[in-house]
């Protein structure tokens, strides 16, 4: 059977969108949130926090469309399926893009995340925003490392990868 190969081309698209908004994100940590506690400027600056808020959703977005893409290259029954940002996480550390503690653990609080910043954006805080910045862009990089792996070596997982 043919296989669809993975589009390099649109993989390091959203890679390169990922990259932009972790720069744009630590700029913001450095700018506006101190070492030890909560900076109150942050809160009070509106402007800052949906910056923030625009940039965390972009590379989420970035990471769930990377990872929708590669998923929809492997054969499954139309019953089995990943529709969700959840299923797509947890098939991706099955399959070996991202290691399986990875996906369980990280991948799976990121697509929830994304939706809450999709469909709950009323109820994202200044201090969950702050949490996030300071501790968990780290994430976002060995997404991206783990699947800069696969588009050099995309038969490591059975895939093949075009230009």
């Amino acid at each position: 059977m043919y296989k669809v190969p993975i589009s390099k081309i649109k993989i390091e698209s959203k890679l390169a969108i990922i990259r932009e908004s972790i720069l744009e994100l630590e700029k913001i940590r450095e700018r506006y949130l101190k070492s030890f506690g909560f900076s109150e400027q942050f809160i009070t600056d509106k402007n800052q926090f949906a910056i923030a808020e625009h940039y965390l959703r972009r590379a989420l977005e970035s990471v769930f469309d990377i990872g929708g893409h590669i998923i929809s290259r492997f054969s499954y029954s139309p019953a089995r399926r990943p529709k969700t940002f959840k299923e797509i996480a947890f098939e991706l550390g099955e399959k070996g893009v991202v290691d399986k503690k990875f996906a369980k653990d990280k991948l799976m609080e990121m697509a929830g995340y994304r939706n809450r910043l999709v469909h709950f954006y009323d109820e994202i805080t200044a201090k969950e925003l702050y949490q996030i910045i300071k501790k968990d862009l780290r994430d976002l990089e060995i997404f991206a490392q783990s699947v800069i792996k696969i588009i050099k070596n995309s038969k490591s997982v059975g895939l093949e990868i075009s230009d």
